[in-house]
């Protein structure tokens, strides 16, 4: 049984691509992607960023990212597809789907700890009716 899983792609394109060569490479690896059986499940480009040290002498690069599911045969193809493209100069992928599942059971505890917490911290605020001291209780009748 194979299960879905979630990968977060992440490539940079040589700056000398335009935008509409940036757009044709994301389709084609989409392509890959639905080809193999994978859904991609979210799509953004990032825009041009200055790159943290120079890469094949070029100091910028056109970032993109795909959101992927799928049982992984497709994250194969599309990292062998980008290691063999010119344009492509770096490339990372990273499963996701146990990080946020992870992140997920941390923030219900999180949540019932706090409401834990707001509850017993409302019990301690309610104060009992004050009793009438003996010496106002004099005062008042005189």
């Amino acid at each position: 049984m194979e299960t879905n899983r979630q990968y977060e792609v992440v490539f940079i394109v040589d700056p000398t691509a335009d935008d509409e060569e940036v757009a044709r490479l994301t389709e084609s690896f989409k392509q890959i992607v639905t080809d193999q059986g994978g859904t991609i499940t979210k799509e953004e480009s990032m825009g041009r960023r200055q790159l943290a040290y120079e890469i094949l002498h070029k100091t910028e690069g056109n970032f993109m990212l795909l959101e992927i599911e799928g049982s992984g045969r497709e994250i194969a193809e599309l990292e062998r597809r980008m290691r063999v493209n010119d344009r492509i100069i770096r490339y990372i992928t990273v499963r996701v789907d146990e990080d946020r599942r992870r992140a997920e059971k941390f923030k219900a505890k999180r949540a019932r700890k706090a409401e834990k917490r707001s509850t017993s911290q409302d019990a301690q605020k309610r104060p009992a009716a004050p009793a009438p001291r003996p010496a106002e209780a004099e005062e008042d009748a005189a």
